[in-house]
């Protein structure tokens, strides 16, 4: 039962920062920053979502700065959308019920657009893997 637990609390808490981004080729020549912006989302909201997902909430920064602790992402938030705002790099953040919202609509999509065969990863297919 614990595992069944923390297995649900963990995709709830991974899932809304990444499924329904875009996926990039393994051979496009996209630099570091643009990578893990483009591929990734921030979840908005007040001390609840903060408390619950952990502070990764703050995925953007979390990913540019792997080893930045928590409490401090949210500042680091600030500089990273400016820079971001400034260089006209996409920058996306939601809330966390959008956020699952983009997850459903997303999986969805990918597992009906599956066809006969319900293994075949359209994604995957997608970019040669």
């Amino acid at each position: 039962m614990q595992l069944a637990v923390f297995g649900l609390y963990m995709g709830a808490s991974f899932a809304p920062n990444h499924k329904g981004m875009p996926i990039l080729p393994h051979d496009s020549k996209v630099d570091f920053l643009r990578r893990q912006v483009l591929t990734s989302r921030n979840i908005t909201g007040r001390w609840f979502v903060n408390g619950f997902m952990g502070g990764l909430n703050y995925q953007v920064e979390h990913h540019l700065y792997p080893n930045m602790p928590r409490p401090n992402l949210k500042r680091a938030q600030a500089i990273a959308k400016e820079y971001c705002e400034t260089h006209g790099i996409d920058y996306t953040e939601t809330t966390l019920f959008r956020s699952y919202g983009i997850v459903v609509r997303y999986l969805n999509k990918v597992g009906l657009s599956a066809g006969a065969d319900p293994f075949d990863c359209p994604a995957a297919t997608a970019f040669g893997r």
